[in-house]
């Protein structure tokens, strides 16, 4: 049976052979590789700084005290694994589709339409409650109505989207600026009363509010496990720079390099800015739902703290967003073109930007700003909720894929890849080992548990889904297990 894909200006491309890779590169997708080295760079960093750090801390802190520290070291390591093993499969092949396509060629068709469906609803999820967050934030400076706030914020991020990708990797580029100079400005300044006494913090400062209120692990072991979700969710998004692979000006170069961040930039981000502010200002001090970072102005007695912590969050949620618009938009269109979507999405602007994919994510985004803001119960948190179980199933799948393909690497069935993950696949069975345990500790937390309740019946709607796209299309090959053959693989990533 002979298929088409529709290119850019909406004639169509003719479908690859049986056996080959179908995508290789951008201009292979009909995308443009607009994304340079230091946007690629603030993508990375920009992901994985968010709310979750900004917002969500204030929680962790209160439950684990200074021994969240350590939580976020060992999750950081995890991610590190994680960011590795995606690594090694963006250099094996670079697309947009990302671990859905690894899904989807190294699991199986139903992994991959589980992955790109699933990874579609959570940035869809989480440009609802962005927006909404960033519309919050709006009111400290005036008196607006929080609707009219997100409606503006969702048609500029949208505009900004289709115009082109390099708009977007500009947008992502200053945001992430933002956040980056915000949170290495707080480590200055603690590290300026730690050492020199200045502030209404600086008689009391010390390195010793570490180990002196209550201990390093004040509420036990099990209360720092009990963080694990807030703690991983707060890195959700650091894979984004995977689906940027089709889009790079040179993959090759620019993802490891921006891969090979993620130490320092925990390191940096988390670890550092935790021990800066957990020694100016004691643990007890933080409650849940205050940002730590306006907690610790509050307390240095810098009434302007309050005022630029706000705007840092307020880019911090439309950074969210922006992402949001970008991924779901490059998701939808390659379930698209694996015959696993409506072929309405796989159409491109004469821009290389996927228009009906982000338009009709954005719409999404907008109902469900009109739904949180007309109804906001706990129906609306439960599917809130699960954003986190979501974006950790990409997490599962890119290393279950990465798993599967070293091992057939090995065997001499692929190319190995250039940028192999250090100490897979023993790396990344720790990594899926640490995942496990955090699941596990989302169903002893009665606030986690009903991302856990959601999961089942979105599995069930996508069981269903799956069968009646296979029923009606039987002979595509999106649904039946195919060998890839290696002959279609970039000649650069033969080794």
């Amino acid at each position: 049976m002979t298929s088409t894909q529709v290119g850019k200006d909406g004639g169509d491309l003719p479908t690859p052979p049986t056996g080959a890779h179908p995508r290789t590169d951008g201009h292979g997708e009909g995308y443009q590789r607009a994304l340079g080295a230091r946007q690629i760079q603030m993508i990375a960093i920009g992901g994985a700084i968010g709310t979750g750090l900004f917002l969500g801390a204030g929680k962790a802190i209160s439950k684990a005290g200074p021994s969240l520290i350590l939580a976020y070291a060992i999750a950081g390591l995890v991610i590190f694994f994680i960011m590795r093993a995606l690594g090694e499969l963006l250099m094996y092949r670079p697309v947009s589709g990302s671990f859905a396509e690894y899904a989807r060629e190294f699991v199986g068709p139903f992994a991959g339409f589980v992955t790109g469906w699933t990874y579609w609803l959570f940035w869809v999820v989480t440009g609802i409650t962005e927006v909404t967050a960033a519309a919050t934030y709006m009111t400290y400076w005036w008196d607006i109505p929080q609707w009219l706030s997100a409606l503006v914020f969702t048609v500029i991020l949208y505009g900004a989207n289709l115009i082109s990708v390099k708009l977007f990797g500009e947008l992502e580029f200053w945001f992430s600026m933002i956040k980056v100079t915000a949170i290495i400005g707080m480590i200055l300044i603690c590290a300026g009363i730690l050492t020199i006494g200045f502030s209404d913090a600086g008689d009391t400062a010390t390195v010793a509010h570490l180990w002196n209120e209550g201990g390093f692990f004040p509420e036990g072991v099990g209360g720092t496990l009990m963080t694990l979700q807030i703690v991983m969710f707060a890195f959700l998004a650091v894979e984004l720079v995977g689906v940027t692979a089709g889009e790079s000006k040179d993959p090759e170069k620019n993802l490891p390099k921006a891969i090979n961040t993620v130490p320092w930039r925990i390191a940096v981000f988390y670890v550092g800015a935790l021990i800066m502010i957990l020694s100016v200002v004691p643990w007890t001090t933080f409650q849940p739902g205050v940002s730590p970072f306006v907690a610790a102005f509050e307390e240095m007695g810098f009434a302007l703290g309050a005022a630029v912590v706000n705007f840092v969050v307020l880019t911090a949620a439309l950074s969210s967003c922006n992402s949001g618009m970008y991924s779901t938009g490059r998701m939808l269109r390659d379930l698209a073109l694996n015959s696993q979507g409506p072929a309405v999405f796989t159409r491109l602007t004469s821009r290389g930007t996927p228009l009906i994919g982000t338009t009709f994510s954005a719409a999404l985004m907008l109902v469900g700003v009109w739904i949180n803001y007309r109804w906001p119960g706990e129906a609306f948190t439960y599917v809130v909720s699960f954003a986190t179980i979501s974006g950790m199933w990409a997490w599962i799948m890119i290393l279950v894929s990465q798993i599967r393909y070293r091992a057939r690497a090995d065997r001499g069935e692929l190319p190995r890849s250039p940028f192999r993950a250090p100490g897979a696949p023993f790396t990344s069975w720790f990594a899926l080992s640490f995942i496990g345990m955090v699941i596990v500790m989302m169903a002893v937390d009665e606030d986690a548990r009903i991302s856990l309740y959601c999961a089942p019946v979105w599995a069930l709607l996508l069981g269903v889904s799956f069968l009646v796209l296979k029923r009606r299309n039987p002979d595509a090959a999106a649904f039946s297990r195919q060998k890839r053959s290696s002959d279609a693989v970039p000649s650069d990533a033969r080794h």
